[in-house]
């Protein structure tokens, strides 16, 4: 699938209410996993300690961080849309975001954003987007909610 190409305001309207588009899966490897506990400072042993895990944990392996799976965001977001001709964006805020499922160590995710609202605030345009993101070794949700992104487009 190709990337939504956004270049003003008038471009997001036909997706209100739809499908943006669907990311490619990234591996949530142990390796990622130690790196985020590393950058911060979270070592608890259910996401780097792999012995004990194996034989403590409920999962039977060490599980992500919820936070690493929010944090992979970024990323997906950028396979999916590319939108130009902006003075700034910014994040403005995550809302509802809910942990359903871990993400196991060496499992896939992939991010599906919808469009859910769109509002023109006098030369900035808010954004809201359904993220949902999913596992696929089990086809379930490991998270989901409502990101905001507000855009300044050029004159």
């Amino acid at each position: 699938m190709s990337k939504v190409v956004i270049n003003q305001y008038e471009d997001f309207l036909p997706y209100v209410g739809q499908v943006l588009g669907t990311s490619d899966y990234v591996q949530m490897t142990q390796e990622r996993i130690n790196m985020f506990a590393d950058a911060t400072l979270d070592h608890q042993w259910i996401h780097v300690d792999v012995e004990k895990a194996r034989t403590e944990s409920p999962f039977g392996q060490t599980i992500a961080h919820g936070y690493l799976t929010l944090s992979m965001l970024p990323y997906l977001w950028e396979q999916i849309i590319e939108v130009n001709n902006l003075e700034r964006m910014m994040n403005y805020g995550m809302d509802k975001m809910k942990f359903a499922q871990p993400v196991l160590s060496g499992q896939h995710i992939r991010m599906v954003a919808k469009l859910e609202e769109l509002a023109n605030l006098r030369g900035a345009i808010k954004s809201t987007i359904k993220i949902t993101i999913e596992i696929q070794e089990t086809g379930k949700k490991a998270l989901e909610g409502l990101a905001t992104f507000v855009y300044y487009f050029k004159a």
